[in-house]
């Protein structure tokens, strides 16, 4: 690949990395919020005998939101789940090779199926502008579902980040595509 289309593909991969990464440090804060609310709600029904079912429904969106919109931060930062028997032992170039090869044939057909199955689903959702079943819920239903968008969306970003450092480090064009703080992991 020239070095000029290395150089604008891994600034468009900076810039993908760099919202994945806003997005991922924003929706993490959501963690103290339910932990708040989690308190309220016990708060309110053992020492008040107060049901909030709204709370407990606005928790669940913040856990969806939280693990739905810092899946693709997840990846970024190689914090996801990997059997790296022999992983480690590669050098950056078969790391390269291995991550390269693992989001061309499972994330982006995965991004693919997820976005082609969720499209409807989301999509009648807002059509009926859905809402909570549950007496006092939130009536944003829509709105939750479509955190399966920002899924599949940051997620696919992500994987075409990842495709490019992975083939800048096979090509020699960097020496390596995995964060700097990789090797304290393993």
């Amino acid at each position: 690949m020239p070095r000029p289309l290395f150089t604008a593909s891994l600034r468009l991969a900076r810039t993908i990395d760099a919202a994945n990464n806003l997005l991922g440090r924003s929706v993490a804060w959501l963690s103290v919020l339910m932990v708040l609310l989690t308190c309220l709600i016990v708060l309110l029904r053992y020492a008040f005998n107060i049901g909030a079912t709204a709370t407990q429904e606005l928790i669940m969106y913040g856990h969806s939101l939280a693990f739905m919109g810092a899946a693709a931060w997840a990846l970024q930062r190689d914090a996801h789940v990997r059997v790296d028997i022999f992983f480690r032992r590669f050098s950056s170039r078969g790391k390269a090779l291995i991550d390269f090869s693992g989001t061309l044939l499972f994330l982006l057909p995965l991004c693919l199926f997820l976005a082609w199955n969720c499209w409807d689903y989301v999509s009648v959702a807002w059509q009926r502008q859905e809402r909570s079943a549950d007496a006092g819920g939130l009536p944003w239903v829509y709105i939750q579902k479509s955190f399966i968008l920002l899924l599949v969306i940051s997620l696919f970003l992500q994987a075409l980040s990842q495709l490019i450092k992975t083939a800048a480090v096979i090509f020699g064009a960097l020496p390596s595509h995995l964060p700097a703080s990789h090797e304290e992991h393993l």
